[in-house]
């Protein structure tokens, strides 16, 4: 009996901690390096399916519609499909001038699109899914911090269009987190209050449970919250 000897191809998906994979690419917005060329910025780099269709669709508009609320906040967009260059430049162009969505109209799509066509960059990130479709971008969700590491990776299969305000909101959680080294517990919308770090030590933590300090509320040596105003939150984490 003749053996099967396919060679089967396993790419890495990058994880939250590494540094985000190199690559150039032509865009609609011409050519990119990345990150490098984001260096000092947050950036978000998502994929969709396909030009063309309707989720999509929704999914550039809405993220067109909010791109200067992500551009305050320091954040750049990049898109990617696997289509050509000149299918998004069509598609760009309908949406503009065809396409009518939650009162959203004559959206133009300033941001970068990627060519994908080799599925290089899509096989980099993980964003081919071949259980899901072997030819097609998941929607995928990349945030890339100043420093070219990626912060937080979501995944949505291809039926499920996604949330932009919990996109902004994870943007916003984690560029807070950093700014006053904190953490921020579930469903946390800037002007909750916010965890404090875990005592690392057994006299921290008998320290905070006998404490009066009246900024910070312990409901045991672990679970410690402070308030932190939103209008601070808001004043350095986002431009004015």
């Amino acid at each position: 009996m003749e053996q099967n000897n396919q060679e089967i191809k396993v790419v890495s998906m990058p994880r939250i901690g590494d540094k985000a994979p190199e690559f150039k690419a032509v865009t609609t917005q011409g050519e990119i390096n990345y990150p490098s060329d984001y260096k000092g910025k947050w950036s978000i780099l998502f994929s969709h399916p396909a030009d063309f269709t309707p989720v999509c669709t929704s999914e550039f508009m809405t993220f067109a519609h909010m791109e200067q609320k992500f551009n305050d906040a320091g954040c750049e967009l990049i898109g990617l499909s696997i289509d050509g260059l000149y299918s998004h430049i069509a598609w760009l162009r309908t949406i503009k001038e065809k396409i009518e969505y939650k009162g959203m109209k004559n959206i133009e799509v300033k941001f970068p699109l990627i060519e994908d066509i080799t599925m290089e960059v899509a096989e980099k990130y993980g964003m081919i899914m071949p259980g899901e479709d072997s030819t097609k971008a998941v929607r995928a969700v990349f945030f890339v911090d100043p420093q070219g590491i990626i912060r937080t990776i979501i995944y949505y299969p291809l039926s499920l269009g996604r949330n932009f305000d919990e996109l902004y909101r994870v943007l916003i959680g984690l560029k807070t987190a950093d700014e006053f080294g904190v953490a921020t517990p579930a469903d946390w919308q800037p002007g909750d209050d916010v965890i404090v770090p875990t005592a690392g030590s057994c006299g921290t933590a008998k320290e905070r449970m006998e404490s009066d300090d009246e900024e910070m509320d312990c409901k045991d040596w672990f679970f410690c919250t402070k308030k932190l105003d939103k209008e601070e939150i808001m004043n350095r984490v986002v431009k004015k």
